[in-house]
């Protein structure tokens, strides 16, 4: 339903108002000398333009004045932010490893034991291709001191990259193989125990000696047998013990060979073993 509002205009023009029932369209006003507002809705040059809604409840009385403009609103494509807004957050870049320490140079030293000099000179390139080309740090060999130096440079990503090489070089003088050393450049959970057999229990001679042996078992089985279960690495070095592995497996390898240590039958070990690997494995 329509309503239609008319006026009259000095000139002898008519003024018209057209809008539906809920008010949300006006047709715009038009001036003709014809008194029929029915044959103006018929015109070719009669318009209908939708106007915004503040400005289309008009009322249907007949005003006195005739309006001669339409009103408008603007709306703002990007929003304003409220007074207690606060900006948003800036986006910065990772420093360098030598922007965190104000462009000052890194260095860790290695030692190396003379009875790894040979390892060290064969397994050389298989140690210097990933520090220096996929860890992006300088290594090089010190023969007057006897040590392997290691130091960051201008590209290395991470300053943390550092410390995972010294790492790194550590295992395999403790006698780890670069196959597994090498675990510590790629997992952060990582890590390098040692303890001597003293340590758990005092002993002399040939109870050392025998000590030893149930350690490491006929043909190294027991210490497979650990390294398997645990997914851990033991390096037996005379008395001293090296274990490479994450913080809860260490811990079950280094139970074990305590035991070991402690007098314990293989057996009785190998049956625990079975029990902390099924339960590793329900966990999992």
């Amino acid at each position: 339903m329509l309503f239609i509002q008319r006026k009259e205009m000095e000139n002898g023009g008519v003024w018209l108002g057209v809008e539906n029932l809920v008010g949300i369209r006006r047709i715009s006003m038009h001036e003709t000398k014809e008194a029929n507002p029915f044959s103006l809705l018929k015109s070719p040059n009669f318009k209908v333009q939708p106007t915004p809604i503040s400005s289309i409840f008009f009322s249907r009385k007949m005003s006195a004045e005739v309006p001669t403009t339409m009103e408008t609103e603007t709306v703002d494509s990007e929003p304003k932010l409220e007074p207690n807004s606060l900006p948003p957050k800036p986006k910065f870049e990772p420093l360098k490893a030598h922007e965190m320490s104000d462009g000052r140079v890194q260095f860790r030293k290695v030692s190396v034991p003379s009875h790894r000099y040979s390892p060290l000179k064969k397994y050389w390139m298989d140690i210097y291709t990933p520090i220096y080309e996929q860890m992006k740090i300088d290594i090089r060999m010190n023969l007057k001191a006897r040590k392997v130096e290691l130091k960051t440079r201008l590209d290395t990503p991470d300053i943390s990259n550092l410390q995972k090489c010294a790492d790194f070089v550590q295992a395999f003088m403790l006698g780890f193989d670069v196959a597994d050393s090498i675990a510590l450049l790629r997992l952060d959970e990582l890590y390098v125990e040692s303890f001597e057999i003293k340590d758990v229990k005092t002993l002399r001679g040939e109870h050392l000696s025998r000590a030893i042996g149930r350690l490491s078992g006929k043909g190294g089985k027991t210490k497979f047998a650990i390294e398997n279960a645990t997914k851990t690495r033991i390096v037996i070095a005379d008395t001293k013990i090296h274990i490479l592995g994450s913080f809860a497996n260490i811990k079950i390898a280094r139970d074990s060979l305590c035991s070991l240590i402690l007098g314990s039958p293989a057996g009785k070990v190998y049956s625990k073993l079975r029990q902390v690997s099924a339960r590793l494995a329900e966990r999992f």
